[in-house]
């Protein structure tokens, strides 16, 4: 007889333990998951797909890399899975018949969505082949998420001459919640308890300040994607390295090659190589995706270091130096960062409650009045009393036929998930032609 079949992923080990990647979360420990969809599939383009491939091999661990989109899936078919998923955000790429490429960042189940749309974006083969020396990631850096790194996030407030000008700004509650869904997209990390192995990758985002001549405030983000690369510090500098391995050369009678001894000959004095080895190329500045100068940080030693110091014969005289010598246990570090890529500006152009379909919360171009604005929430407060009144009629009508059934002695049929799936096919409906709507808004005002 064959062996039954079990499946691991899903249903858990034979002695009923859940595999640790899926195992349950606490309440309040909600993993965040992610899903990065192409919406139109094949009609977005092929750089597109690309980028949304690259996208999710940045996302990762937490988000579904496999996952294959139709022609034919619409927002709902994702909604729908996203709460047996545990999927907490959703990145929506689209192309609008202008060309202009679009993401929308949800949170799911109730919002917000965020709007942005991608001026600029570098597939990740274009940044390797813009390097010297490229290192793509390798799977296991994959296996842990990024570390994420925010800059300029919120504006300080203006004051003297320039707040008397009354420069246009973001409201300061759409950049707390812009922070707050960024935050989201990652576990938090303790600082404290996280090793320093654990930490492969970093996001950096980083927020453009705005244009003073623009009359309207802007909220431009750049992302970058970096591996992290530690190693032991060395205590000689780089450029006497490079002095000191082409002097080698030379005694040991082997070739020269070209590139071992720089070349000194536009330089005033050798002090000026120290300072800057970049010089004797002629620039004075390292290439931002490849930066040769290494950082260093000190960290303390790693457990098994100390448990095998520990198990040496001097280990009285070890934990003398130790008490005496604050900083026994600590090591210097180097690290590098090597950009894997994607690049990708993001301009926000509106914020909107719910899940693609809400209330408008901030908008880059329209700007409405206090009497329009109240006219707007009349206007949805309607919508959701509308919705709750076929809720309800729905629920009486199934009611109704239940309680027929019986006076008829007839056995119940389970109609009730039919006639409620048909009044939300309604409200969806309603919801993806709102969207539509929207679309069709924002063409018409890149138009």
């Amino acid at each position: 007889m064959a062996k039954r079949r079990v499946k691991k992923r899903t249903q858990g080990t034979p002695g009923g333990k859940a595999m640790p990647g899926n195992a349950p979360s606490r309440p309040g420990e909600r993993v965040p998951k992610s899903m990065v969809i192409r919406i139109g599939a094949s009609e977005v383009g092929p750089s597109v797909s690309q980028l949304v491939r690259d996208v999710r091999s940045m996302m990762e661990p937490q988000t579904a890399t496999r996952l294959k989109e139709r022609r034919s899936n619409k927002l709902r078919d994702y909604t729908t899975m996203a709460g047996p998923l545990g999927v907490s955000h959703l990145l929506l790429f689209s192309k609008s018949s202008s060309g202009n490429t679009n993401l929308r960042l949800a949170l799911t189940p109730r919002g917000p969505t965020f709007h942005f749309r991608v001026e600029k974006y570098s597939l990740c083969k274009d940044v390797q082949k813009s390097m010297r020396r490229p290192k793509s990631g390798a799977n296991e850096n994959h296996l842990t998420p990024p570390l994420l790194v925010m800059n300029n996030f919120t504006t300080k407030p203006q004051e003297g001459e320039d707040a008397e000008q009354k420069q246009p700004q973001i409201p300061k509650h759409l950049e707390s919640l812009t922070t707050t869904v960024f935050q989201s997209l990652f576990p938090p990390i303790n600082p404290v308890t996280t090793p320093l192995k654990g930490i492969k990758r970093v996001l950096l985002l980083d927020r453009k300040p705005s244009d003073p001549k623009s009359d309207s405030a802007s909220y431009v983000l750049d992302l970058r994607h970096f591996a992290i690369e530690t190693r032991t510090a060395k205590s000689v500098p780089k450029a006497l390295r490079k002095l000191d391995a082409a002097e080698k050369l030379k005694h040991a009678g082997q070739k020269r090659k070209r590139s071992a001894l720089p070349n000194l000959g536009k330089l005033d004095d050798v002090a000026d190589y120290l300072l800057d080895p970049h010089a004797a190329d002629g620039f004075t500045s390292g290439s931002e995706s490849e930066p040769d100068t290494d950082a260093e940080v000190e960290v303390l030693a790693s457990t098994a270091q100390k448990v095998q110091r520990r198990n040496t014969k001097s280990k009285s005289s070890d934990e003398t130096r130790d008490r005496r010598d604050p900083k026994a246990n600590v090591e210097k570090k180097a690290i590098k960062l090597h950009e894997l890529g994607p690049r990708l500006r993001l301009r926000l152009t509106k914020v909107e409650e719910g899940v693609c379909a809400g209330k408008v919360m901030w908008h880059e171009y329209i700007h409405k009045s206090k009497e329009e604005l109240k006219q707007m929430d009349k206007v949805h407060e309607q919508r959701r009393q509308e919705k709750e009144r076929r809720k309800a009629e729905q629920k009486a009508n199934v009611q109704k036929k239940r309680d027929e059934r019986k006076a008829r002695g007839q056995p119940e049929e389970d109609e009730e998930d039919e006639l409620l799936s048909d009044a939300e096919d309604d409200e969806w409906d309603d919801e993806d032609g709102a969207v539509e709507g929207a679309d069709e808004d924002d063409e018409m005002e890149d138009a």
